[in-house]
């Protein structure tokens, strides 16, 4: 089988990518090493700098903290593993009532509306509060801080969750409902089987961010007497005086999120590309 050889103005593009690509590393590389030069100059090049580091980036104290910390840090991924059910069932509910058509369902639409308005309004630390402080005295009993720590989130994050998923079964077409149903198909097996799969795409990378701010909140549950990674290295630093555990803590936390972010970028660009594929020529 013969090949032929790349024209001139083939080979002339591809020096120019190459030349391209070169110019871009060698700018990558000289804006890097500005940007590491300011940061010496401007933040570790200081007098400052000492006293920071001795109090917030002990690596001793941070060995002593870990564990502790660690222990702490399981009962925030208990609760968040929870919650993400009972946020997601609680949402998805309320999005299904926020959808309902006709008259007759206007009492629930505004009541799901009230609801949506109201925890997305209120500030998640005051949730924590009336849930962690008011249920117990009205129930007369100590309820587990696990407990109280799941239904704050899910109250509060229901809410956003639901209108991301409601934003998303509008966004699809309404002729493709108008087609399911001049199949035969009903309302419910409409949404399960038309609406919800179209919708899941636009909703994804949304969903993933609620995600991610959920796994931050879910350190606030130390203001429930929860003995998380946040109220650990608080008893650390009681002992010690020095604020490294927080910053044990918050690099934790930040493990954490990274997966869910770099899947959110991947799945974010995935999903540009798969729409844009027809428009590039």
């Amino acid at each position: 089988m013969t090949t032929i050889p790349p024209s001139a103005l083939e080979l002339e593009r591809r020096a120019f990518r190459r030349r391209r690509e070169r110019r871009s590393v060698l700018v990558a590389i000289a804006s890097t090493l500005a940007l590491a030069a300011i940061v010496w100059v401007t933040v570790i090049n200081t007098e400052g700098w000492a006293k920071v580091q001795a109090s917030f980036f002990d690596p001793e104290i941070a060995l002593e903290a870990l564990p502790k910390v660690w222990d702490g840090f399981l009962i925030n991924l208990t609760v968040l593993g929870i919650a993400v059910f009972t946020v997601g069932a609680a949402a998805l509910a309320l999005a299904l009532l926020r959808t309902l058509r006709g008259p007759v369902f206007f009492p629930v639409r505004m009541l799901a509306a009230g609801y949506t308005d109201l925890f997305r309004g209120l500030p998640f630390i005051i949730v924590l509060y009336l849930v962690g402080f008011g249920l117990p005295t009205i129930l007369n009993q100590r309820i587990d801080e696990i407990v109280l720590g799941v239904l704050a989130i899910t109250l509060t994050y229901s809410a956003y969750v639901a209108e991301v998923i409601r934003a998303g079964i509008e966004s699809v077409h309404p002729s493709q409902r108008l087609a399911a149903r001049a199949l035969g198909l009903n309302h419910w097996q409409t949404l399960r089987r038309v609406v919800l799969p179209q919708a899941l795409r636009k909703m994804t990378p949304p969903l993933m961010n609620d995600f991610i701010s959920m796994q931050k909140d879910v350190g606030l549950i130390s203001i429930l007497a929860a003995l998380d990674a946040i109220a650990r290295a608080k008893g650390v630093v009681a002992t010690t005086y020095n604020f490294t555990p927080y910053v044990v803590a918050g690099i934790l936390f930040v493990l954490l999120a990274i997966p869910t972010i770099r899947l959110t970028d991947w799945y974010t660009a995935k999903l540009r590309e798969r729409e844009q594929t027809g428009s590039i020529l």
